[in-house]
């Protein structure tokens, strides 16, 4: 059965501030991994039908355990959709050994701009079930927290 996993939040930034930090590689690397992880981008390609290669490193490899290795996640995303202002969507698959982690999750990443910002949803489908819906949800949420620090921060 499919998962869904979501989470919305609201940054006091433009749309063309959010959607550039969807696309712009140290943008990601700086807030895309949630808390208590660091990440670094292996490969990139962003356009649609490109993606990015992202490894996950726990500072703490204790509060794994990693789907890759006990401290890392590397996870493979294609661009299926770019929809500057609007939209990115990503197919996401975990390199792991683990068919728990096996499959291809595709995140939606959706802004709607208003005068408070940019409202921000992810929605995540078909979420491998190795990956708990509560720590999945609390990542999506430590993501979209890094992100409006990020924007919303003077650079």
């Amino acid at each position: 059965m499919s998962r869904t996993d979501r989470a919305v939040r609201m940054v006091a930034a433009s749309l063309a501030a959010v959607y550039e930090a969807l696309l712009d590689r140290e943008s990601l690397e700086a807030w895309l991994p949630p808390e208590g992880m660091f990440g670094r981008v292996e490969r990139w390609d962003p356009r649609t039908g490109g993606g990015f290669r992202m490894a996950l490193t726990y500072v703490d490899p204790a509060g794994g355990p990693g789907k890759t290795t006990d401290a890392t996640d590397v996870v493979d995303i294609g661009f299926a959709e770019l929809a500057p202002s609007e939209r990115v969507v990503q197919r996401a698959v975990f390199e792991a050994d683990d068919p728990a982690y096996a499959g291809t999750m595709t995140m939606t990443w959706h802004l709607v701009g208003s005068d408070e910002g940019t409202e921000v949803t992810v929605t995540a489908v078909d979420v491998p079930p190795g990956i708990g819906q509560a720590d999945h949800e609390a990542g999506i949420a430590s993501s979209l927290a890094n992100l409006a620090s990020y924007v919303e921060a003077p650079h």
